[in-house]
């Protein structure tokens, strides 16, 4: 798994919109992002990126630094 956690969700659904993978989704009950599909996360960091109160946890092994290309 490569999200560990979504803490402190203001359920804006930047992080559901920017992934990929659909692996995050919108509970109808909290109205809150939540891990659906873990297993499917690509560790792209989209997710983390967009979201504007960071709330976003990625498990510590798969927090690699994002290289961003300026080509």
């Amino acid at each position: 798994m490569a999200i560990e956690s979504i803490n402190g969700c203001i359920g804006c659904e930047e992080c559901i919109k920017s992934c990929p993978t659909d692996v995050i989704r919108l509970d109808p009950k909290t109205k809150k992002a939540v891990i659906t599909f873990p297993e499917d996360c690509q560790i792209c960091h989209l997710c983390r990126l967009y979201c504007p109160v960071d709330a976003i946890t990625l498990t510590p092994e798969k927090t690699i630094p994002v290289i961003v290309s300026w080509g």
